[in-house]
């Protein structure tokens, strides 16, 4: 392999959600010089509590819960900017529709590599981590405020609603099935149309029809809070008012997916990125984690896939072993060669609190000073 060709990273990721910092920091910590590019805001960072995340508290909020994610990936030498990617597109070897054309000697050898466009700068990697998640469809005013009686995670908040009054929003099989699940949890359930006609199957009406769960045609006229700001109730059009502590739209989701198609991934029928068990997408040196990809929207999901990918990414990048075919090729490995991680990154360990010989300043010194050497 041809590695004369010079990258500015190994890896980046494109978003700052649990998925893609979990990424970051696998790849920093196995060697990997990493990017993050992050334009702020997401589902993650709307949290005002943090629920099932082993040994984060529940006054955790989604902002404080990144910000130290940000903090742990930046301490291993990985790199965190906040920003927008507008385009990338695949240049030497890498696949996609923008790819360069090199001759056919240099394509064999070329590693595959893609060009990021930040809009303030391009720059090149070697792999691209797309974890840009989806937005949930948000119903129509007048609704409460997300996290005082408007929650989007069936699995993250039903824990919240034991024995309390709840609706679900929404037309389709979704709100009904919510609605139902939710009667696991309490027997006060209202499925809320809003003024549409209910668009679930036969067998979902049939199911529906069985539970006890109240179906709600008119429009939501207004509503009232707590001194709180906590959901009380609502009132409907027919002038009757419903109490509710809380409940669930179910409207869908909005795939942020501009980049995965702009590079030619394959996408699932329900709209995510179709991608392996360790985050390989269609497309060779592409990956993708977290809400992107299917499966359950959960923060330990996308940490575990996160983690996954950023193992994939050192399995399908490292230096070493050599294989026998490579051997042939570029001969033993030579022991100017080792070890393989960069002088940044090595700076950075050697001087960290992590290190197994504890912080050794005078090797994070040389390091750092033959990394300033090479610039």
């Amino acid at each position: 392999m041809n590695t004369d060709i010079e990258f500015d990273y190994d890896v980046t990721v494109v978003g700052g959600g649990p998925a893609g910092l979990t990424s970051a920091l696998y790849a920093t910590r196995l060697g990997l010089d990493t990017l993050v590019v992050n334009r702020g805001g997401g589902r993650a960072a709307m949290m005002r509590d943090t629920h099932n995340v082993i040994g984060v508290t529940e006054e955790t909020s989604g902002n404080e819960f990144l910000q130290t994610a940000q903090e742990q990936v930046q301490s291993y030498g990985g790199e965190y900017r906040r920003g927008f990617v507008e385009d990338v597109e695949a240049i030497g070897g890498g696949d996609g529709d923008d790819a360069d054309e090199p001759d056919a000697d240099e394509a064999e050898e070329a590693p595959p590599g893609f060009r990021v466009d930040t809009g303030d700068e391009e720059l090149t990697t070697r792999r691209v981590v797309l974890a840009t998640g989806f937005s949930d469809e948000h119903p129509d005013p007048p609704v409460p405020r997300t996290g005082m009686g408007l929650h989007y995670c069936l699995h993250c908040d039903a824990y919240m609603f034991v024995d309390e009054s709840v609706y679900v929003m929404g037309t389709g099989d979704s709100a009904a099935y919510v609605a139902m699940i939710m009667l696991n949890f309490t027997d006060e359930v209202d499925v809320l149309l809003r003024g549409e006609e209910p668009e679930w199957s036969d067998d979902t009406a049939e199911m529906l029809e069985n539970h006890p769960v109240d179906v709600i045609h008119e429009e939501i006229a207004g509503m009232s809070k707590d001194d709180d700001g906590w959901l009380e109730s609502f009132e409907f059009e027919d002038g009757t008012v419903r109490e509710y502590k809380g409940g669930f739209p179910m409207y869908g989701s909005d795939y942020h997916a501009e980049l995965a198609d702009a590079l030619g991934l394959d996408r699932e029928d329900s709209g995510e990125v179709a991608v392996d068990d360790h985050g390989r997408t269609s497309v060779d040196g592409v990956y993708a984690v977290g809400d992107l990809t299917p499966g359950h929207n959960q923060i330990p999901v996308a940490m575990g896939e996160g983690a996954k990918c950023g193992i994939a990414l050192h399995m399908d990048m490292r230096a070493f072993p050599r294989s026998t075919d490579d051997i042939a090729d570029l001969g033993p490995v030579d022991e100017s060669e080792v070890p393989a991680i960069s002088p940044e990154l090595m700076a950075t360990a050697v001087a960290h609190e992590g290190h197994a010989a504890g912080p050794r300043e005078d090797v994070a010194d040389a390091a750092t000073d033959e990394a300033t050497a090479d610039d």
